[in-house]
């Protein structure tokens, strides 16, 4: 059959698609789309970053933690500061210095140990190591120091009294 102008051809009938709704979306808007969506996921994905590594810690409330003659020098208590759902660790070190500190890793929240041998705080996820007495990273991939929580001995009782940020 034949195509004359006052009948289309067969294959019309089955596939009747126009090509006029083909040229709605170009090639190149499409890739322009295409990086605009791939850029705004991810500035918001730098964006939420961000904003998670700066915002404060809960600062929290004075609170008794342990009699203080229960921690030995190289010893540790651990206890949960400043809610029940924040796993903290309290160290004194051999010179007798109490420190407390958060004990989730900041590199992936793994439970940080203390290892007095060694002198040492101790993440056994991905080998990060802090300093005892200051919490900061000594060795590994956390990114930023342990979260200190602040102490203070009263009558033979440590509290802790908030955590910095």
């Amino acid at each position: 059959m034949t195509e004359t102008p006052d009948r289309p051809p067969i294959w019309r009938e089955d596939f009747p698609v126009t090509a006029a709704g083909e040229d709605d979306v170009t090639r190149r808007e499409f890739v322009r789309y295409l990086v605009l969506a791939s850029g705004t996921f991810a500035a918001s994905t730098i964006a939420i970053a961000a904003i998670t590594s700066l915002r404060s810690v809960n600062e929290g409330t004075p609170r008794r933690i342990v009699s203080a003659d229960r921690v030995k020098p190289g010893g540790e208590y651990l206890f949960r500061y400043p809610s029940e759902d924040d796993p903290a660790i309290l160290v004194r070190l051999p010179d007798g210095d109490l420190h407390a500190f958060s004990q989730k890793c900041t590199h992936l929240g793994c439970v940080v140990t203390y290892q007095p041998d060694e002198d040492r705080l101790f993440c056994p996820c991905h080998d990060g190591v802090f300093d005892p007495a200051t919490g900061v990273v000594l060795e590994g991939p956390p990114p930023r120091p342990l979260g200190r929580i602040d102490i203070e001995e009263r009558h033979g009782i440590v509290w802790a009294l908030g955590v910095q940020s």
